[in-house]
């Protein structure tokens, strides 16, 4: 759902006023819950002992329970908890690839992201095709990407493989494609999940620099990671998630503190 422009409409027709805050919201995730069923292959022991203890064995599970968030345009905001949280499953929630079984999720402006390397890659296709593939998913014309190719093709430095089909691309060279082609995509809204984990500490600085340079252009982000230091210094918030609930949103520095203290 896309957050509505400034001047929209208010409920009664008219165009009410509207705060700059309020105008400046880029993601908007409202009283947001997902939950996933499990599936269980239990021995007819476990079926017996939960039975005659008078216990239901679950058969869901909760990921995101009642989630509420804004981010504004300009924020680096960091989502951080330990396995299970939901941090992942909320950034999929907001990019579209999950949809939630309660609350909405709006959003402004184009949006790309980088969920899972080589996520939207066919693996028949080779390294040219997927770039224009991708960029094309992502919402690219055919000449914004004759025009940004070369300069994808550089920042990737898969010169050579550009050619192969990806099928017999490394997890680092997945990587470094897929990064390329999304970070040229000129995002309103730029979504980042643990790719910073992957690849060679000289492609991670790399990465690390392109996206301050996202930042100093006026981007909105959204970033999971397990770098608790590298997202002290990017973030200007970080949210702490539990049990598919916020703990705390506010300064990073706070925010790693209360996830190494819980």
């Amino acid at each position: 759902m896309t957050l509505p422009p400034p001047d929209a409409p208010g409920p009664g027709g008219g165009a009410g006023p509207v705060t700059p805050a309020a105008a400046r919201e880029m993601v908007r995730v409202q009283h947001v819950s997902k939950r996933f069923s499990l599936r269980h292959d239990h021995s007819l022991k476990q079926l017996v002992f939960s039975a005659l203890q008078r216990k239901k064995l679950a058969d869901t599970f909760m990921a995101l329970d009642d989630v509420d968030l804004t981010v504004r345009a300009g924020e680096t905001v960091g989502l951080i908890g330990f396995n299970g949280s939901g941090k992942s499953t909320l950034l999929k929630t907001i990019s579209g690839v999950l949809f939630p079984d309660e609350g909405r999720v709006m959003l402004r402006g184009r949006v790309a992201g980088l969920i899972e390397v080589g996520a939207g890659f066919h693996p028949d296709l080779s390294g040219r095709e997927n770039v224009y593939l991708n960029g094309a998913i992502l919402g690219m014309s055919r000449q914004q990407i004759d025009e940004r190719f070369d300069d994808i093709l550089a920042f990737s430095e898969i010169e050579q493989f550009i050619d192969t089909d990806v099928k017999y691309y490394s997890s680092g060279m997945f990587l470094r494609l897929a990064f390329s082609v999304a970070v040229h995509t000129d995002p309103d809204i730029f979504l980042v999940d643990e790719i910073l984990s992957v690849g060679d500490e000289p492609f991670q600085a790399k990465c690390l620099e392109r996206i301050r340079e996202l930042q100093e252009a006026g981007r909105t982000m959204v970033v999971v990671s397990h770098e608790l230091d590298m997202l002290e210094s990017l973030c200007s918030r970080i949210v702490v998630l539990r049990g598919g609930r916020i703990v705390f949103d506010g300064d990073p520095v706070q925010a790693v503190r209360t996830l190494r203290e819980s």
